[in-house]
């Protein structure tokens, strides 16, 4: 795969909402981003034909994302109680496929909603992994933790999260801008040997600097990627927002 990396222009052409008919209709809540740079050629290892490690300034990097998700519904029906709000952790990378489109792998997807596991990993294709999960305020602090279900004798997953100020609107070609703008996410289905890559749009994320204490990412050791030892180089908070989902729809690989 010879693709160079996406320009500005790429990146801002893959903000624009697509011309599709939106699919599922969500919220993202209070989310926390945590960074860790990572070896390029590591991660390149990990990720499946037709899919590069994007970097900036040359450097790539590993994503540990709690939040929560609310108001999980197909496009046209209601919200329904106990199924349509739940919790989730994703650790993930940020790469490109051979179209020049950037977009987000992700390593693993910890959620505490069954049927919502099921049908990610049915029609997406996506490593949901059923896990038992709180998320609990005091004041302004969200105290989040994860343990997945088959793997009771792991540690718990943790981090304490308080939002400070509000910052600038990442700019085109900034390192925010970089890890927050993403609109496009890939999948794999090992057994048809196909990659695939589905559309989200939402506003922009509204960035706050974020005070983070109690972080043992037990996760991103579990996806192979151990960070439990490092500082992070990056970590924001966002309020969240509201999120329209399109259609799944296949990668055709170039020859």
């Amino acid at each position: 795969m010879n693709q160079p990396a996406p320009t500005i222009e790429d990146r801002k052409r893959a903000c624009l909402r697509p011309d599709a008919p939106v699919v599922m209709r969500q919220s993202w809540k209070d989310l926390l981003f945590v960074h860790w740079h990572c070896d390029t050629d590591l991660l390149q290892g990990t990720l499946p034909p037709g899919l590069r490690v994007d970097t900036f300034d040359g450097k790539a990097y590993v994503g540990f994302v709690p939040f929560l998700m609310r108001n999980i519904r197909p496009r046209f029906c209601p919200p329904v109680p106990g199924i349509s709000n739940f919790l989730e952790l994703n650790v993930r990378t940020y790469v490109f496929d051979e179209h020049g489109r950037p977009g987000v792998w992700f390593y693993s997807l910890d959620a505490n909603q069954a049927l919502a596991v099921a049908v990610a990993k049915r029609f997406f294709h996506l490593p949901y992994i059923r896990a038992t999960m709180e998320a609990k305020r005091d004041g302004e602090t969200i105290h989040y933790r994860s343990q997945r279900l088959l793997e009771p004798e792991r540690e718990w997953t943790t981090s304490s999260y308080t939002p400070g100020s509000p910052l600038a609107e990442p700019l085109p070609g900034s390192l925010e801008y970089f890890l927050l703008e993403r609109y496009l996410l890939f999948s794999w289905n090992p057994k048809k040997k196909q990659l695939y890559s589905g559309k989200v749009h939402h506003s922009p994320y509204q960035a706050y600097s974020v005070e983070v204490e109690n972080l043992s990412p037990w996760v991103t050791y579990y996806n192979g990627l151990s960070y439990l030892d490092e500082a992070p180089v990056h970590q924001v908070f966002s309020p969240g927002v509201d999120v329209d989902v399109f259609a799944l729809e296949p990668v055709q690989l170039l020859e």
